[in-house]
């Protein structure tokens, strides 16, 4: 797409995850939202038809006990919730064109004539699932409803799916003592009737869709792991009692939360629709749409959006997303945010001590159109925030403007340096490209070097020791409107981050900003009178944040830092059960690429007088001609393990987060193998 909209007008259709109304939004969920509104002003600014809808997604089991815990309706929960959440919003200057929710009549409407047609055209299965049940509640209990003792470990306090401890996978029946974590009487197993969409016949489409340019290549590639190793049914029932739409023709049955939550999309829209003349839902849902349809979403449901949710529009008969556009998770000072150290800021939390237009920059100065983490590091924050906005940006219409004013508020018509103003004129499509391509810390990059241009140039112009020449207002006024064209400039460039801003520079400079076409240099242009526009960042308030957040936060002991906070301590084991692990030296006799596997080298270690083939995820990190000859430490019992390249016979041990920066264990010298490590 070309991002000048002068050639090209278009019609875009703008979405971003729906948060949950079962809590605060928090500076995570700002991630999202920012970048998108950053994406749909640019697009409005550049004059296209750009609509941006969301809605809270109202459903699931979890609020329905949330408002039984509080005493309320499930229909009390999210009308409370959803007015928190739009406040937020609203607070960090997120335009949403329609904000609306999943519990609403329009998407009742499109969920059960989505199901029915999947229906009709015979791609929902029913079977028999057998679940635990909560006997006292009444209720089929979700994995993360059922806690007991891992079965392989005998680690305790275990969700129902996996051990944190050893990594098992199990269902919630086979964990040994489970108990329900809502009523703590202990679950049964019973058997119900579940609905399917037989999303594995659409595995030829989606072959085809993810690798048709609506995704970025890394969640293309992740997606064809997926696609090669097999797609399942996707269960999209659940039983009463649950806080959600009946399916069509099946009391007691209800569609799961995820099938009508990106639905919600499309229901946002139609009640848009509902309330605004000339726009018609068809013209961007259509199978045929010429419209244009992006999804903004964070890397943890991309299969909601990239597998699902494209299979059951094609099949429904309604078009697929132009675009579904993937983002990493916030970390805060390099690593997860913490409720104890006061990093898990809720945006309510933020708004009380900082303005909302830092984080908008600070965001935008670090975000790629890449599926990487974002890092919210605070003192860069302050640094940045005050050097360029401050320092830079704002600083131009403070140096130049009222040297304007002494001579009568009117700008020169004079261009005084021609060569800089086409620095900014050249620099416009660059801009807008990166915009449009979403990599908007190159933008922030590049509006950065211009205001360094500017500022270097009044810097060398020095009208305050010129105004004190006599004959020499009228350089004076050629050089300050100079630095007001810039600052104009620059703010054009900033207006889809910093709007409240734009909206103080525009009441200054008398004018719109408008980026609709070319710059235009403003020539005989009458300013009214310069006023501040933004403070510098101040780090008692960055602290007086962290603090709040604390004391919002659970207390209990404060959490290790480094590694240890990365991947805290599992809980304690008795000695006999660490005894149950052979740990044994082995040289690595062998070692060699496995054919069509992307993390796996195949290891032959020699155990002295035995050999065993073992598979490692070490390819990132090692050439295996680097393995050969090295002695190393590996689990001697453990049961091997069927895999698609073969057996496996054993593991290795290794440290480190992956990717590159994984170290196979060695062990000193003398140790030969078949030794035990005690």
């Amino acid at each position: 797409m070309t991002a000048d909209s002068a050639i090209s007008p278009r019609k875009i259709l703008v979405t971003s995850a729906l948060p949950y109304a079962n809590g605060a939004i928090h500076l995570g969920h700002m991630v999202e939202t920012i970048q998108t509104d950053i994406w749909v002003r640019f697009q409005k600014l550049r004059g296209n038809q750009c609509i941006y809808v969301c809605a809270d997604d109202a459903h699931g089991t979890a609020i329905m006990l949330r408002a039984e815990q509080l005493g309320v309706t499930p229909e009390e929960q999210i009308a409370a919730v959803s007015a928190d959440h739009q406040a937020d919003f609203a607070d960090f200057l997120i335009d949403f064109d329609n904000y609306h929710s999943t519990h609403s009549e329009e998407n009742r409407e499109l969920s059960s004539h989505i199901y029915t047609q999947l229906q009709n055209n015979g791609h929902i299965a029913t079977r028999s699932v057998t679940q635990a049940y909560d006997p006292e509640k009444q209720l089929f209990l979700a994995d993360r409803y059922v806690k007991g003792t891992c079965p392989k470990c005998k680690t305790p306090d275990q969700y129902g799916d996996n051990c944190e401890n050893c990594s098992a996978t199990y269902s919630p029946m086979e964990l040994l003592n489970p108990v329900s974590v809502i009523s703590g009487a202990t679950p049964i197993a019973k058997d119900s009737d579940h609905y399917f969409f037989t999303l594995p016949e659409f595995s030829d489409f989606l072959k085809d869709w993810t690798r048709a340019g609506h995704l970025q290549d890394e969640v293309a590639n992740k997606l064809a792991e997926w696609l090669d190793s097999g797609l399942q049914e996707w269960d999209i029932s659940r039983d009463a009692p649950y806080f959600g739409f009946e399916i069509p023709g099946h009391p007691g049955k209800y569609f799961y939360v995820w099938l009508d939550a990106p639905i919600g999309y499309m229901a946002s829209f139609k009640n848009l629709c509902d309330k605004t003349e000339g726009l018609e839902f068809d013209d961007y849902w259509k199978k045929d749409s010429d419209c244009e349809l992006y999804h903004f979403i964070g890397k943890d449901i991309i299969n909601f959006h990239a597998l699902f949710w494209p299979a059951m529009l094609s099949d429904a008969g309604f078009r697929t997303p132009t675009k579904v556009c993937v983002h990493g998770f916030l970390t805060v000072d390099g690593t997860k945010m913490s409720k104890s150290r006061g990093t898990f800021i809720n945006a309510r939390t933020y708004l009380k001590h900082l303005d909302p237009e830092y984080l908008r920059y600070y965001y935008a100065s670090k975000l790629t159109n890449s599926v990487d983490d974002l890092d919210l590091n605070l003192e860069d924050f302050i640094s940045r925030v005050n050097s360029d906005l401050v320092g830079k940006v704002v600083n131009i219409a403070s140096r130049t403007a009222k040297f304007v004013a002494k001579s009568g508020g009117t700008l020169s018509a004079v261009v005084a340096e021609p060569a800089l103003w086409e620095k900014f004129t050249a620099a416009e499509q660059s801009i807008a490209s990166h915009y449009e391509n979403r990599e908007y810390g190159k933008a922030m990059r590049e509006i950065m070097a211009l205001a360094d241009a500017a500022n270097e140039y009044i810097a060398e112009q020095a009208p305050w020791q010129l105004a004190k020449e006599a004959g020499k207002e009228q350089q004076v006024l050629e050089v300050c409107s100079m630095g007001v064209n810039c600052f104009a400039a620059l703010m054009t460039f900033l207006k889809p981050v910093l709007p409240a801003t734009a909206l103080k520079a525009e009441e200054f400079l008398n004018t719109t900003l408008d980026w609709s076409d070319s710059l235009t240099f403003m020539s005989e242009h009458t300013i009214q009178t310069f006023k501040p526009l933004m403070t510098r960042v101040l780090a008692e308030n960055v602290t007086a944040m962290i603090e709040a957040s604390k004391e919002e936060a659970p207390h209990k002991p404060a959490e290790p830092e480094g590694w240890l906070a990365k991947e805290p301590i599992a809980d304690e084991i008795e000695y006999a059960d660490f005894a149950k692990v052979d740990l044994r030296v082995a040289l690595i006799a062998n070692a060699e690429h496995v054919e069509g596997a992307d993390k796996l080298l195949r290891l032959t270690l020699d155990l002295g007088g035995e050999t065993r083939n073992v598979f490692a995820g070490i390819k990132s990190a090692y050439d295996p001609a680097q393995l050969i000859g090295k002695r190393t430490v590996m689990v001697a019992n453990l049961k091997p393990r069927k895999m698609k390249f073969g057996m496996s016979e054993g593991m290795v041990l290794a440290a480190g987060p992956g990717g590159k920066d994984i170290y196979v264990l060695t062990p000193d010298d003398g140790a030969e193998s078949g030794m035990r490590v005690m």
